[in-house]
């Protein structure tokens, strides 16, 4: 096996045999899922289009329903082509546990996230690194099949509504990454630029442990923002982390608000499912709860939330007017700490 910082077979073994739990695909229902979203797909790129102004530069979406097992191997894909730097680079060290009980220890516990998510995630739009290989398999809207339909059956959503509204959401972010010109290329920079400050050194375990033990005497949620993940961090790489979680608050946030506005007159339900899903995100309790702040998920679901209420406040500055500045440039896009206090968002950009 070729050495590296994440055993990609131990991650897939792992989630793949959590993924099984739960997976119901005997249902009659699973047959019309394809047509749908390749339907639903198509609309929705317009309907986003119309109302966003943004137009992808990569031709027509293509939406794709995946199973779990295929979920989770279009992720590591993914993955494997985003860390490629980060696994050259802990290749090369003299740090041996890195390189065999690191790379196993890394992969169970992506397994773990991985399997964890595959049961929850309904869609998923992966653009990241285009590659000349399989470019059959990149730029994909993919909907995961089996949890549509448990959250079809769950709540009694109407199949076809639904299904749109989550198109809607997905074709958001497409347009996002393939119609703002700059979008992608500068998101890849920033996690680049995290990548390649990783020190792969044991201190940083020690130091970490350190905030965890601290944070315990002054009550400070040292999760809030971003799990786990965030505590093997240097004080640089957490300002770059900064840009990135305002940036995705601000992609999350438009996502949601676009699928609502855009779904007038085509989604009657929308609000139902909207209710529905801010409920779910909230809902969580015992062990769940506690896996989703550890592992960062829960900073993950509350981007939706913050990204949603900037985009309200800034609106009520300015209008949609002025929340479109934040596509002209990257320097104007919100950091977290703008997202979470959107008045300074408007004053700097004002300024400007």
């Amino acid at each position: 096996m070729t050495e590296t910082s994440v055993d990609w077979d131990v991650a897939r073994q792992v989630a793949t045999k959590i993924s099984e739990r739960n997976n119901v695909v005997s249902s009659y229902h699973y047959a019309t899922l394809s047509p749908d979203f390749e339907r639903f797909t198509a609309i929705a790129e317009e309907l986003v289009a119309q109302t966003t102004g943004l137009v992808s530069e990569m031709g027509e979406a293509r939406g794709r329903v995946a199973d779990r097992p295929m979920w989770i191997d279009a992720n590591i894909d993914s993955f494997q082509r985003l860390l490629r730097p980060l696994s050259h680079k802990l290749s090369n060290t003299d740090a041996s546990f890195l390189k065999e009980l690191g790379s196993k220890a890394s992969g169970a516990e992506m397994g773990l996230l991985l399997g964890w998510m595959s049961g929850r995630v309904l869609g998923q739009y992966d653009l990241l690194i285009i590659e000349d290989e399989n470019p059959e398999d990149q730029d994909i809207v993919y909907y995961v099949g089996p949890n549509v339909l448990a959250i079809e059956k769950k709540y009694g959503f109407p199949p076809e509504e639904f299904r749109l509204w989550l198109a809607l959401h997905e074709c958001t972010h497409r347009a996002q990454f393939t119609g703002v010109p700059w979008l992608r290329d500068h998101f890849l920079g920033l996690v680049n630029k995290t990548l390649e400050s990783v020190d792969p050194d044991p201190e940083m375990f020690r130091d970490a442990a350190k905030r965890i033990i601290e944070s315990k005497k002054t009550g400070e949620d040292i999760f809030e923002d971003g799990g786990l993940p965030n505590l093997f961090t240097t004080p640089e790489q957490r300002e770059t982390l900064n840009q990135i979680s305002g940036m995705m608050s601000l992609l999350e946030g438009h996502g949601d608000v676009t699928m609502d506005r855009a779904g007038v007159g085509h989604v009657a339900n929308a609000h139902v499912f909207a209710k529905t899903f801010r409920e779910r995100r909230n809902s969580a309790k015992g062990l769940t709860r506690i896996f989703q702040k550890v592992a960062g998920f829960e900073a993950k679901l509350n981007q939706y939330q913050a990204g949603e209420k900037f985009i309200q406040e800034v609106e009520n500055f300015g209008g949609p007017e002025l929340l479109n500045m934040a596509w002209e440039k990257p320097e104007n896009l919100p950091n977290l700490d703008e997202i979470k206090s959107p008045d300074e968002w408007v004053k700097r950009i004002n300024n400007q």
